[in-house]
């Protein structure tokens, strides 16, 4: 006899495993679409906040120490003298993030979901009441749904890879604002005192491709150029990934298969939106999506079934709304630093010292980015 299911949750990266085991929690019961295995390896790391944490964490799926590891401070440097720091223990905080090796926490979902018998995972979807889609913005589902992906392309490519530094980085999440409009940022990974860090370079799309293909030396020159050597030589430790960078979201986030109302459909994660990843906060929103989600669907009055568009509408509104946020907070730094010419270099530049010294406005946006506003 086949068996039925509740939901089910089209994508199993850690947005879709993440909401499976939320929603098996309330007793639901969830097939889990596997997607296809990524090819080579992997460099991604993601910095989570405290609130993505505290969920990971209650799911019994945070990493170990030596794949989460905790940023002391935070300092970012424009493309002239303007800078700006941030301190976990003057804001009173464990840390700032935690910067999250990707295959690391990918096992640990894995590992809670083999002990979750409410949570089947399988090769091809199934029918069930709700459907939700965690594809990612390449999502084919969201595609076959007819939901138009609003895409705006910002004309950089992130260009990935970890590095091995002369000198520790002490817990310092970097980042460094070219005057070309390049943005590189060195996330520490390995612990506290370690010497390895994940690499995220935005590029012109125009010259990805020569720093993806060029030898090893002119990468990493590169590099401790635009880190102004701050951790001194460094050596290529991992393989280079690129990808476009884009601001999108989807136009509609609900809404029933087929005009039906038996079933019905929900986006989640990158699916639904995309941001640029100048302040880490891609995965946070998604994680955000599956908690507001789950939360929704548990608290929903008795009498609604789970294809009933009133809580899905509720869950759009209510995540639209914080992502519209994060997409202007997002848009606007990108586009900042991205105009030439010497007025807007300056008031970049004065524009951050003076942020930098202005401790209520500090603590209320690194509160807000730490998932704790």
């Amino acid at each position: 006899m086949a068996q039925s299911f509740d939901i089910c949750i089209r994508g199993a990266g850690i947005v879709g495993r993440t909401l499976a085991l939320l929603l098996a929690q309330s007793g639901l019961r969830v097939a889990l679409v596997a997607a296809p295995a990524r090819q080579g390896a992997d460099v991604r790391a993601y910095a989570l906040n405290a609130a993505s944490r505290g969920t990971l964490q209650a799911l019994r799926a945070w990493p170990q120490p030596e794949h989460a590891t905790a940023v002391a401070q935070m300092q970012v440097w424009a493309d002239g003298e303007g800078s700006v720091a941030f301190d976990a223990a003057r804001q009173g905080v464990e840390a700032l993030a935690w910067i999250v090796d990707v295959p690391a926490l990918e096992q640990r979902l894995q590992d809670a979901i083999g002990f979750q018998s409410q949570v089947q995972m399988l090769d091809a979807p199934v029918a069930a009441p709700l459907t939700v889609v965690c594809e990612g913005r390449a999502s084919a589902a969201r595609a076959q749904l007819g939901v138009e992906f609003a895409a705006t392309p910002y004309g950089q490519d992130a260009i990935a890879t970890r590095l091995r530094c002369e000198l520790p980085h002490a817990a310092v999440a970097r980042q460094w604002f070219g005057a070309d409009g390049s943005i590189l940022a060195f996330l520490p990974l390995a612990g506290s005192q370690g010497n390895s860090v994940a690499v995220v370079w935005s590029v012109a799309h125009a010259s990805s491709s020569h720093w993806l293909a060029c030898d090893e030396a002119q990468f990493l020159a590169a590099l401790q150029a635009a880190s102004r050597q701050a951790l001194g030589r460094l050596e290529l430790a991992a393989p280079r990934a690129c990808w476009p960078l884009v601001q999108a979201r989807a136009l509609r986030w609900s809404g029933t298969v087929s005009g039906t109302r038996e079933q019905a459909w929900v986006l989640a994660g990158d699916a639904a939106h995309a941001v640029h990843p100048l302040a880490g906060q891609g995965l946070n929103l998604g994680l955000a999506d599956a908690v507001a989600l789950a939360h929704t669907l548990r608290t929903r009055e008795t009498w609604r079934g789970l294809a009933d568009l009133r809580p899905l509408r509720a869950y759009e509104r209510e995540r639209k709304a914080q992502v519209q946020l994060a997409m202007l907070a997002m848009d606007g730094l990108q586009q900042l630093f991205a105009r030439d010419g010497a007025l807007p270099g300056r008031l970049r530049n004065h524009g951050m010292t003076a942020f930098d010294h202005c401790a209520p406005l500090k603590r209320w946006a690194s509160r807000h980015a730490m998932g704790v506003a």
